[in-house]
């Protein structure tokens, strides 16, 4: 296929997110803060609930780029995370093509990101993949 610059890339959702999927991500990590699956702990520190690991949206995201261009084609992958993610929270993946080049290797330069059913912004990225 080929791409230019304005192509947008078919969206992709994941979820709705679960505790369990925290946890899971969480024991597949090695991230076990209890801030992401004690209840009790999340409220005293100020959060309304659990929420999930970042890292989780973004292996989401790097999900989405791979399914689309298949892994030994991403030359770069930057996340920003921007929002928590909470139980039951259905994530939505969407990207952009903003360049092309085709000079070594015919590249391109993606816009991405990561949003809520609520519309906020979870994780903001970018990425350069071969074309």
């Amino acid at each position: 296929m080929t791409y230019s610059d304005g192509d947008v890339l078919p969206e992709r959702c994941f979820g709705p997110l679960t505790r369990t999927d925290f946890v899971r991500y969480q024991g597949a990590s090695g991230d076990f803060n209890s801030i992401h699956h004690d209840e009790a702990f999340a409220r005293a520190a100020g959060f309304p609930t659990v929420f999930s690991v970042g890292m989780l949206q973004a292996g989401y995201l790097a999900t989405y780029v791979t399914d689309v261009f298949g892994p030994a084609n991403i030359r770069r992958f930057k996340v920003q995370f921007r929002e928590q993610v909470w139980p039951d929270d259905v994530l939505t993946c969407t990207g952009a093509v903003t360049s092309v080049t085709n000079a070594d290797e015919a590249l391109a330069e993606l816009d991405l990101q990561v949003t809520t059913q609520t519309g906020a912004v979870a994780i903001k990225g970018s990425a350069t993949v071969a074309i």
